[in-house]
């Protein structure tokens, strides 16, 4: 049996993973939006990062819904932070620090011989 081997070191995953939780945790949720492209970005760019493909695309898509109900929304917040429901946003956060951790513990394994 063959050891899935180590991933890729990813610089821009992983700053944007933690750098759009942090932002979205303090309530600057609409800057969040470039960190969260460079993620899906980062991981579609790299075969070698397929196996956080699932994690991206959760954190992403509860991203996406929060903006998407904000810009359709009847009655918009000046902000996408003041219209996020708390619920959303502690899913939002609680997807980008699984994405991050996800990185750091497949990282961890040992590279097949």
């Amino acid at each position: 049996m063959n050891p899935v081997p180590a991933l890729p070191r990813s610089r821009p995953l992983i700053i944007s993973a933690w750098s759009a939780t942090f932002l979205v945790a303090v309530q600057f949720a609409m800057v969040a939006v470039v960190p969260v492209t460079i993620a899906v970005v980062a991981v579609l760019r790299n075969g070698r990062l397929r196996a956080l493909r699932w994690w991206t695309a959760a954190f992403a898509a509860a991203y996406a819904a929060g903006l998407a109900l904000w810009a359709i929304g009847p009655d918009r917040a000046p902000s996408l932070s003041k219209n996020l429901h708390p619920a959303h946003a502690i899913a939002i956060v609680v997807l980008g620090v699984a994405l991050a951790v996800a990185y750091h513990v497949l990282r961890r394994r040992p590279a097949a011989p």
